[in-house]
C-alpha cells in the first residue's frame, strides 16, 4: 500500500475536516456579527474552539482510515458501514452542537428572542457537550480500528502457520 494511502489520505482528509469545521464557526459568527469580533470570539472561546477543531479533524482521519481499510491488510474484513457511519454522524453532532450557540446572533432578527435568550445561556454547555460527542466518537472510532487491526494480525498469523 501506497505512502499516500496509509499516511497522506488520512492526514489530508484529517486537516481539510478541521478547516471546514473552522470555516464554519468563522463563516457563522462572521455573518452574525463580523469578522474581527469572529476572531475576538476564537481568542475568548480558544480553550474549548481548538480542541473541537482538532477533536473533528481527527475523527475525519480515523473515520477515512476505517472506511479505507488502511489500518489493517486486504485479507481483514472491513468494519460495517453502520459503526462508520455513526463515527460520521458523531462528528456531525459535535460540529453541530459546536456551532448551534452563534445562531443566537441572529435569532432576536427572526423574532426568536426566547430561543436566543436560552442559547445563550446554555453557550458553554453546548460547546462541552460537542468537545465531548468529539472525544467520544475518537474512542469509539480508535476502540474498532484496535480490533480490526488484531484481528487482522490473528488472520495473517493463522495464515503463516497453515502455510
Amino acid at each position: 500500500m501506497s505512502l499516500w494511502r496509509r499516511m497522506l489520505l488520512p492526514l489530508a482528509t484529517g486537516l481539510l475536516g478541521a478547516l471546514f469545521i473552522t470555516t464554519i464557526y468563522f463563516g457563522l459568527v462572521s455573518w452574525a456579527e463580523s469578522p474581527q469580533h469572529a476572531f475576538e470570539l476564537f481568542w475568548e472561546e480558544r480553550w474549548l474552539v481548538v480542541p473541537i477543531i482538532l477533536g473533528f479533524g481527527i475523527q475525519v482521519s480515523l473515520y477515512t482510515i476505517l472506511k479505507k481499510r488502511l489500518f489493517a491488510p486486504a485479507v481483514s474484513s472491513a468494519p460495517s458501514g453502520v459503526i462508520t457511519g455513526a463515527g460520521g454522524a458523531t462528528s456531525t453532532v459535535a460540529m453541530v452542537a459546536c456551532c448551534a450557540h452563534h445562531v443566537t446572533d441572529v435569532l432576536p432578527i427572526l423574532g426568536m428572542t426566547a430561543a436566543a435568550t436560552f442559547l445563550a445561556s446554555y453557550q458553554t454547555t453546548f460547546m462541552l457537550v460537542g468537545l465531548s460527542v468529539t472525544w467520544i466518537g475518537i474512542a469509539i472510532m480508535t476502540t474498532i480500528l484496535f480490533k480490526e487491526r488484531q484481528k487482522a494480525i490473528q488472520q495473517l498469523t493463522l495464515i503463516q502457520q497453515t502455510s
